[in-house]
């Protein structure tokens, strides 16, 4: 009479230990694939939001009316459009208090566009050391749980008066189950995290160069303009 040896029925018949170890696998596996998803989403959105404002940005539009647009969809736009909300907004509160210092101006819409920069930046990497976690550790729990179940199969086996490969397979296949679940739950979020590492690096240089191109052009403004409109004129880009 033939065994089945479909996972299922492996798994039904395993020790507790090697049940919860891939239960427990399982549940990272979709809560790993569901940040995957979530995070193609936002990687997508964040290109696509860039794209738009970089072209809009470089059209030649007057910079308080881009300002005027960046402030009212803050929450609707991409992280260039937020990093340059952020500079211009300090760029004004420090017209308002009737500084005209130069250097103090762009130093201001530095740091500010700076902070921005970093939020967006926490907001990108988030559930990212959670994929590089289970991609590291997931095989290990695997691993685990097989070992487990290999000295569960062999303590059964000795009270045995004879042994043959049709009593040892059983437990030997119930205890790799746990190793090729770990693997199944650990190589998509390595690939993932690695291609998400590549991503995320790309935005971050993208809004680099925004930030330095930017400052760029405030000084030019602020050297030609009058300092009592520098900030109302700022289009020369």
């Amino acid at each position: 009479m033939t065994q089945d040896f479909s996972i299922v029925q492996l798994m039904l018949h395993a020790s507790w230990v090697v049940q919860a170890v891939v239960a427990l696998l399982l549940l990272v596996s979709v809560i790993s694939w569901a940040a995957i998803f979530r995070k193609v989403f936002t990687l997508k959105r964040v290109a696509a939001h860039n794209e738009d404002f970089d072209k809009e940005f470089w059209s030649g539009a007057n910079l308080n009316d881009l300002y005027s647009a960046a402030a009212q969809s803050a929450r609707h736009g991409g992280p260039l459009e937020r990093i340059f909300a952020s500079g211009m907004r300090e760029f004004h509160k420090l017209r308002e208090r009737r500084i005209t210092d130069s250097g103090t101006l762009l130093d201001g819409a530095r740091r500010a566009m700076r902070a921005s920069f970093q939020r967006e930046m926490d907001a990108l990497e988030t559930n990212l050391s959670f994929l590089g976690t289970v991609g590291s550790v997931a095989p290990y729990v695997g691993l685990f749980g097989t070992v487990w179940g290999i000295m569960h199969a062999f303590t059964g086996l000795a009270a045995l008066a004879q042994v043959t490969l049709a009593t040892v397979a059983p437990g030997i296949a119930e205890a790799l189950v746990a190793t090729a679940i770990g693997l199944f739950a650990a190589i998509p979020a390595v690939v993932a995290y690695n291609r998400f590492t590549t991503d995320i690096d790309r935005v971050a240089n993208r809004m680099e160069t925004f930030m330095e191109e930017f400052s760029n052009i405030l000084q030019r403004n602020l050297g030609t303009a009058v300092p009592a409109n520098a900030g109302a004129t700022a289009s020369g880009h």
